[in-house]
C-alpha cells in the first residue's frame, strides 16, 4: 500500500442497526478495500461492559468514551502518522491490547459519535448521518427479536425505551452537523403499513458546502413531485413517488430528495438516473451499475440503496477534489 500524500477523513454516524455496515460495503466498491481503512469508534470506549454497568451508564453516554484520545489519534492519522488504536472486544465486552494503524488514502470513522466532539468534527472532509425513524426502528426490531430471538413485544419496547434518553441526548443531535442525512421513514403511500416493508427514504443535502453540489431532480431549486410508474418503470401496488425541493433542516438550508415505495426491477433504474443531475458519476449508467452490482444488499429495492450510492459518489468526488486525483473506474455499460 502506497503512503498517501493526503488522508481524506470521512465520518459515518448513526445508531446500531441503521445500515452503516451496508453503506461501508458500498464505499469499498467505490474506493477499493486497500485504499480505505475503517475505524469503529466503539474502540474508544473508556469503560468496558462491567465498568458501564457499575457506573450506571450506556455506551451512548459520552462519559463512557475517551474523546481526548479519539481526537488525538484521528488528528495524527490525518497528519499521516501511525497510531496504536485501542480495541473494544464486542464478544467479551472488555478492552483488548491496542493495534497499530497506518494512515491510508481514505480513513472512515464510523459509530455512535463521529460528529459529537467538535475537535473530531473539524477534521472531517465529508460526513453522513444514517437516521432511522422511531416507528421504523421499532417495526424492524419487533420483527427481528420476536421472530428470531423469542422476545416479547413488551420486552422489545422496554429495551428501546431504556436507551432512548441517551440516544435523544447524545446521538440524534449529531445529524445537524452532517453534510448528508439519509433518513428512513414510514411510507405515505399506505395508511396501514406498519411493518417497515415499504419505506419512504430521504437524502437531505446541506447547501453552501465548498465543493459539494447537491443532487437534484429535473430542475435545480424547484419543488418537484413525480410518479414515474408506467412504461419505463415497473411499479407494483402501491407504486413509487419521488420528491425534490429546497427546505430547512436544523437551521441549515438543504435540498431534499425523496423516494417513497419499492423498485420492482433495478435494471430499470437507469430511467431514474437519467432524470437526476449532479450525481458525480463518471459515465452514464454508473449509478445504476453500482446498484445492480450488489442488488442483494439490504435496501437496494428502495431509496436506501439509491441514496447510499449517491452519497458514496459525492464522497468519491470530495476525495478527488482534495487529492486532485481522478480514480479509475471500469466502463461497464448497463
Amino acid at each position: 500500500m502506497s503512503k498517501p500524500e493526503r488522508v481524506v477523513l470521512i465520518g459515518v454516524a448513526g445508531d446500531s442497526g441503521c445500515g452503516k455496515s451496508t453503506f461501508l460495503r458500498r464505499l469499498a466498491d467505490l474506493f477499493g478495500k486497500d485504499q480505505m481503512t475503517v475505524i469503529c469508534l466503539d474502540d474508544y470506549h473508556s469503560l468496558d461492559r462491567k465498568g458501564r454497568k457499575a457506573a450506571g451508564v450506556t455506551a451512548l453516554d459520552p462519559k463512557a468514551n475517551n474523546f481526548d484520545l479519539m481526537a488525538e489519534q484521528i488528528k495524527a492519522l490525518k497528519n499521516g502518522e501511525a497510531i496504536d488504536k485501542p480495541i473494544y472486544n464486542h464478544e467479551t465486552g472488555e478492552l483488548d491490547p491496542p493495534e497499530r494503524i497506518e494512515p491510508n488514502h481514505i480513513v472512515v470513522i464510523e459509530g455512535l459519535h463521529p460528529l459529537f466532539d467538535e475537535r473530531v468534527r473539524a477534521l472531517l472532509d465529508f460526513s453522513v448521518y444514517l437516521d432511522i425513524s422511531d416507528e421504523v426502528k421499532i417495526a424492524w426490531k419487533i420483527q427481528r427479536d420476536m421472530a428470531e430471538r423469542g422476545h416479547t413485544y413488551e420486552d422489545i419496547l422496554a429495551s428501546i425505551n431504556a436507551r432512548k434518553p441517551d440516544f435523544d441526548a447524545y446521538i440524534d443531535p449529531q445529524k445537524k452537523h452532517a453534510d448528508v442525512v439519509l433518513r428512513v421513514l414510514q411510507t405515505k403511500l399506505l395508511e396501514e403499513e406498519k411493518e417497515g416493508k415499504i419505506l419512504r427514504v430521504q437524502m437531505i443535502q446541506r447547501e453552501g458546502i465548498t465543493g459539494f453540489d447537491p443532487v437534484y431532480l429535473f430542475d435545480e431549486g424547484s419543488t418537484i413531485d413525480w410518479i414515474p410508474c408506467g412504461r419505463k418503470l415497473t411499479c407494483s401496488y402501491p407504486g413509487i413517488r419521488l420528491h425534490y425541493g429546497p427546505d430547512s433542516y436544523y437551521g441549515n438550508e438543504v435540498s431534499i430528495l425523496e423516494v417513497d415505495g419499492q423498485f420492482d426491477n433495478l435494471e430499470e433504474m437507469i430511467y431514474i438516473e437519467g432524470h437526476l443531475s449532479k450525481t458525480d458519476t463518471k459515465y452514464y449508467g454508473e449509478m445504476s451499475h453500482l446498484l445492480l452490482q450488489h442488488k442483494d444488499y439490504p435496501g437496494s429495492a428502495n431509496g436506501t440503496g439509491l441514496f447510499q450510492v449517491l452519497t458514496g459518489l459525492k464522497m468519491r468526488s470530495a476525495y478527488e477534489r482534495l487529492t486532485s486525483k481522478q480514480m479509475k473506474v471500469s466502463t461497464v455499460v448497463v
